[in-house]
């Protein structure tokens, strides 16, 4: 049967447009975070509950969706102290939806079925606006009953789900593919916003005109906005990137597969995050061209 009881575990821009795209379609939703503040949005959204962990409710659910940072949240999410795998309903289904390694994704899957539980190995994409609309991109692989188990989820938060196969690992594999290009993306939208401030060329004229021609990208528009109105308060952030594209690199070692693009893209990233700009928005990338001024905002100036 379908399932109506979900908890979403991580309340950030993506986890929360998730969670209250559920409550719109009806499911009971719960919702769990470190950040108090989320999770009194989540409340006055039309949760069942928001906590900081899942006691109160676990005997109730019949899905979790994880949408935290990395694989070792997510390891010590499910399995780590008081984790929760041990605690759900034989034939749960969890869906995970952070970007990790396909190793990673096949081992977790591994230790869910010892607890007798279904795994959707399902990152997302989409940005936070596709995330509050239930309009996501869902990339995931796994079992026909995981798939079937998790169909109200998927119609609430989704506007397109691939299925991209049965093995585990095949949908962290497409979303790590997708970063390569997000990351490119972004770092090449930087790299050419920085050439049009040492020419000397304003950056909102420049915006505009790519944006309005064959050089246009959705990350180039997205992210460089935040460039133009010096507004680096993370919607990303670079240390995402640093992460993203490590599994980017890691996996073509696998394949022992040359990614010379994305690797400056890495290195660019890196840099970004050494000289300090880690946690803000992944945009800042731009700041590691010396010799530039940049636009600042209000909070700046």
């Amino acid at each position: 049967m379908p399932i109506q009881n979900v908890c979403v575990i991580g309340l950030g821009s993506m986890g929360m447009g998730a969670a209250a795209s559920c409550i719109r379609a009806g499911l009971n939703t719960w919702g769990v975070d470190l950040n108090p503040a989320a999770l009194e949005t989540l409340r006055q959204t039309g949760a069942r509950d928001a906590q900081t962990a899942a006691d109160g409710f676990v005997d109730q659910l019949e899905a979790v969706l994880l949408l935290v940072v990395n694989a070792k949240q997510v390891n010590a999410i499910l399995f780590g102290d008081n984790g929760l795998a041990a605690r759900l309903k034989p034939g749960t289904v969890v869906m995970v939806s952070s970007t990790i390694s396909a190793q990673d994704a096949q081992q977790i899957e591994q230790r869910l079925a010892k607890h007798q539980l279904l795994m959707l190995d399902a990152p997302v994409s989409g940005g936070a606006a596709k995330a509050a609309t239930g309009e996501m991109t869902v990339m995931a692989s796994g079992s026909d009953a995981a798939f079937e188990r998790l169909q109200p989820v998927l119609e609430a938060v989704a506007a397109k789900v691939y299925r991209v196969g049965s093995e585990i690992g095949l949908g962290s594999t497409v979303k790590i593919i997708h970063q390569l290009l997000a990351g490119v993306h972004i770092a090449v939208g930087a790299e050419a916003m920085a050439m049009a401030a040492r020419a000397g060329i304003p950056l909102d004229t420049m915006y505009e005109v790519v944006t309005n021609a064959a050089g246009n990208s959705w990350m180039f528009e997205n992210r460089m906005r935040h460039v133009v109105d010096g507004d680096y308060s993370p919607k990303s952030a670079v240390d995402i990137f640093v992460k993203d594209l490590n599994l980017v690199a890691e996996t073509a070692k696998a394949l022992q597969f040359p990614l010379p693009l994305a690797s400056t893209a890495l290195n660019m990233f890196t840099e970004a995050s050494n000289a300090g700009y880690g946690r803000e928005d992944d945009s800042a990338v731009i700041k590691i061209f010396s010799g530039i001024t940049l636009p600042q905002g209000k909070e700046q100036a």
